[in-house]
């Protein structure tokens, strides 16, 4: 059993290492930050038209599926990122 444990901590550091390296290497790549700015404008973006969708009085449900539309592919769960309270 000890030897499963340590294994499995072994696994994980050269999992961690390897991503720190692969961040590390991409963070100075021109490319990547120019992408990166892209999709960051491309959430904004998406984020800012369902709050114009909601101040328009449209139901929330409409307004979450647009967002969900159109941040497809940049953010996260059903509501592109964003903690929503309710």
């Amino acid at each position: 059993m000890k030897g499963l444990i340590v294994a499995a901590v072994l696994v994980a550091l050269t999992w961690q290492t390897d991503a720190y390296a692969q961040d590390k290497s991409s963070k100075g790549d021109p490319a990547h930050v120019t992408g990166a700015v892209g999709d960051h404008r491309a959430m904004a973006e998406a984020h800012l038209n369902a709050a114009k969708c909601l101040e328009a009085g449209k139901p929330e449900k409409d307004c979450h599926a647009q967002l969900a539309r159109d941040c497809k592919g940049l953010g996260i769960g059903k509501y592109c990122g964003m903690k929503h309270k309710h």
